[in-house]
């Protein structure tokens, strides 16, 4: 710096050699990508579109809001590259178009889901849930699938060969028809103090909040709507993985 200048512009320079010092060190911000799950189907003609009954509480507590579980596990599938999902107020008016409140067989399955035109049905329970800080979820669910649809077996109560002999359309029958079980099942206990579900929450946080923030991955710790969230990605994540695992099993066969 010269000796002989104004002060005024001394305090200048050295505002402006701070700020650039400051903006030399300071942390670059950037967004990161979060996760995706993708389905192992077949979608040339296009994504599988799942129902998602709104879960049974078998918690042993009031608090629970089942709706909104439900409606976080559509947001959940609906994120899913090549899965689609519809409404929760579209599943229960058609559950109540054919006179049911709570699906608990197969033969309900089928019905609402040849009633809905969905290739699988999401049915689920919630088996625990604390929203004091750390949060407790506990969630079960269960996928019952087209065998056509989504690569799926035909079903063992089905003729193959009747199927080919029929006189309607055997690929509509094979597509339309559901096993006596669900395809695939996820049953997770998210206990928020346990490092394991810590790390779930970690990784799922990565691009879907600010690490900046003074809670960064830790907010959803701090708000049971967002605990729910991940609890709805993690149980579909989850069912997807056996899915993936079931279909490979059924094409190499």
């Amino acid at each position: 710096m010269p000796r002989r200048m104004p002060g005024w512009w001394k305090l200048g320079y050295v505002g402006a050699l701070s700020a650039a010092l400051a903006g030399c060190s300071a942390p670059k911000s950037g967004l990161m990508p979060p996760n995706t799950l993708t389905a192992p189907y077949d979608t040339l003609a296009g994504d599988v579109l799942w129902a998602v009954v709104p879960p049974v509480n078998e918690s042993g507590t009031s608090l629970v809001n089942a709706l909104a579980m439900g409606d976080a596990l559509v947001a959940a599938v609906t994120e899913v590259q090549g899965v689609a999902a519809l409404p929760v107020n579209r599943t229960l008016a058609a559950m109540r178009g054919i006179g049911i409140d709570r699906v608990t067989t197969p033969e309900q399955v089928r019905q609402l889901a040849e009633v809905m035109g969905a290739d699988g049905v999401v049915v689920s329970s919630i088996t625990a849930w604390d929203p004091y800080d750390p949060p407790v979820i506990g969630l079960t669910l269960a996928l019952y699938a087209r065998s056509g649809s989504m690569r799926g077996q035909v079903p063992a109560d089905l003729d193959p060969k009747a199927l080919a002999t029929a006189a309607s359309d055997a690929g509509f029958l094979a597509r339309s028809s559901f096993g006596s079980g669900p395809a695939s099942v996820s049953i997770e206990h998210l206990d928020a103090r346990n490092h394991q579900t810590q790390m779930y929450v970690r990784e799922y946080a990565q691009g879907r909040s600010d690490s900046a923030s003074a809670l960064n991955w830790r907010i959803y710790f701090a708000s049971m709507e967002l605990y729910t969230q991940f609890a709805a990605y993690h149980g579909v994540r989850r069912l997807l993985e056996n899915e993936w695992m079931r279909t490979a099993r059924a094409s190499g066969q």
